[in-house]
């Protein structure tokens, strides 16, 4: 199946225009013509079937003949990470963990990161082709850069977890989660968190975790994370 994703379109909707670039893309380069199916998604969890009743590369128009909603996760994994000095690999990452199945993801910005201007609209994109590639149904909440400090003072529902390099008395993360709770986990740029930053979040009740013996990169980290709370989910 090809996905293909329009946040306009709701339940109530019996027809709607894919936007003039998607239009081009399905009758230009996919070469869709009228009556030919295609399944989109909103990113709320709906799954439609859709039928092309104008083949115009500027304003493609389909049917709504049926729809379906997936149930949404049983839990909320959201991953505060600090963008990485090499933009690609913040991007992999981006990749990696929508195709895993997160929920969110927050750019945090840090006392050791070298990397503070963010193109988040280049994120988003990246974001959402992941879901269609990947046939999920819901789309990861991509939220704009923020300060730790201030990403901190911010009230979080269930577990909260940070991965430091730091030596101290920290259990693996696998051996914390608990299924079914919501998780937020911190991953820090490649500097590691400042030895002040761990404490603010140790004060505001987050608990260190491990994730593993050996050091890894931050998008390897923070890609580690997010399969190790998806995987005891499923």
């Amino acid at each position: 199946m090809q996905l293909f994703y329009n946040p306009s379109i709701n339940e109530s909707l019996t027809s709607f225009i894919f936007d003039k670039e998607e239009s081009k893309h399905i009758i230009k380069v996919l070469r869709k013509q009228e009556r030919d199916i295609l399944h989109v998604t909103n990113g709320f969890g709906y799954l439609f079937t859709t039928e092309i009743a104008l083949a115009s590369d500027s304003k493609c128009t389909v049917n709504v003949l049926s729809y379906i909603k997936k149930a949404a996760p049983k839990f909320h994994l959201h991953l505060a990470v600090a963008p990485t000095k090499m933009n690609e690999r913040y991007e992999w990452f981006l990749e990696k963990a929508t195709e895993i199945g997160i929920q969110e993801i927050t750019p945090i910005i840090c006392d050791h990161s070298e990397r503070k201007i963010i193109k988040i609209d280049r994120y988003q994109k990246i974001i959402e082709s992941a879901m269609k590639q990947s046939l999920h149904f819901y789309l990861p909440k991509l939220n704009e850069p923020i300060l730790l400090k201030d990403f901190l003072k911010k009230d979080f529902k269930g577990q909260k977890f940070i991965a430091h390099c730091e030596e101290s008395n920290k259990k693996s993360l696998k051996s914390q989660i608990i299924p079914k709770e919501d998780v937020t986990l911190l991953i820090g740029p490649e500097g590691d968190f400042s030895i002040k930053e761990i404490e603010i979040a140790l004060n505001n009740k987050y608990n260190p975790i491990s994730l593993g013996e050996t050091r890894l990169r931050t998008e390897t980290a923070a890609l580690v994370a997010c399969h190790s709370v998806v995987f005891i989910n499923d």
